[in-house]
């Protein structure tokens, strides 16, 4: 019996949101640094499914000899502003730079996208889970929630992009929303609700 999810992050964010919508499993569910993992992953991939694929692999890599049944869990996520030709996209953590604040990447995207209608300032985030059985099997999906870039940063449950991301249904951003709000509709939420039923047709 899999007792044990790793999930490849150190963000203690990801991992609440992870631990909230996942927490009906029944396995313990911990980060990479709670499972004392240490690992500086290149994430060379093309496409979100392939980012989340490499940390997936190289964590299961890693795994000690105790956790060596578990299953490893990785995300990649982002953001993909149509008006800029999909950009930040895979590049969303690392966009602008590593040691970049949030708040500045959201101005600078604001200040790129002066001018556009906001009929035209469409987007969407996007995330892929990745699962590494202890077979070396590998399990993909992905979740997304489509929006628009705001004119300002509103909101402060969300983190990073949240601010500016604007739900038009709801007039309000992905970090004006209570926090059940939010994983019920966010991207990272579907994709781990997909995982989650993955998991347990296996499980």
């Amino acid at each position: 019996m899999i007792k044990k999810i790793i999930f490849a992050t150190g963000n203690q964010n990801k991992m609440r949101e992870i631990r909230e919508i996942m927490g009906n499993l029944p396995m313990e569910i911990l980060s990479m640094k709670e499972a004392g993992i240490k690992a500086d992953i290149e994430e060379d991939g093309t496409t979100f499914e392939e980012n989340a694929v490499i940390k997936a692999k190289a964590v299961a890599d890693l795994l000690p000899e105790k956790d060596k049944e578990a299953i490893v869990l990785a995300d990649d996520s982002g953001l993909e502003i149509d008006a800029l030709n999909g950009e930040p996209g895979i590049y969303s953590a690392r966009y602008m730079g590593e040691d970049i604040s949030y708040h500045i990447k959201n101005a600078e995207l604001i200040r790129r996208l002066e001018g556009v209608p906001v009929e035209k300032r469409t987007a969407r985030f996007v995330c892929a889970v990745a699962a590494v059985l202890p077979d070396r099997t590998c399990l993909t999906v992905r979740g997304t929630i489509e929006g628009r870039i705001g004119y300002e940063e509103r909101g402060s449950n969300g983190f990073g992009y949240d601010p500016i991301f604007m739900l038009p249904d709801m007039s309000c951003t992905t970090a004006e929303l209570p926090p059940e709000e939010k994983n019920r509709i966010s991207h990272r939420g579907k994709a781990l609700r997909l995982m989650e039923e993955k998991l347990r047709g296996i499980l």
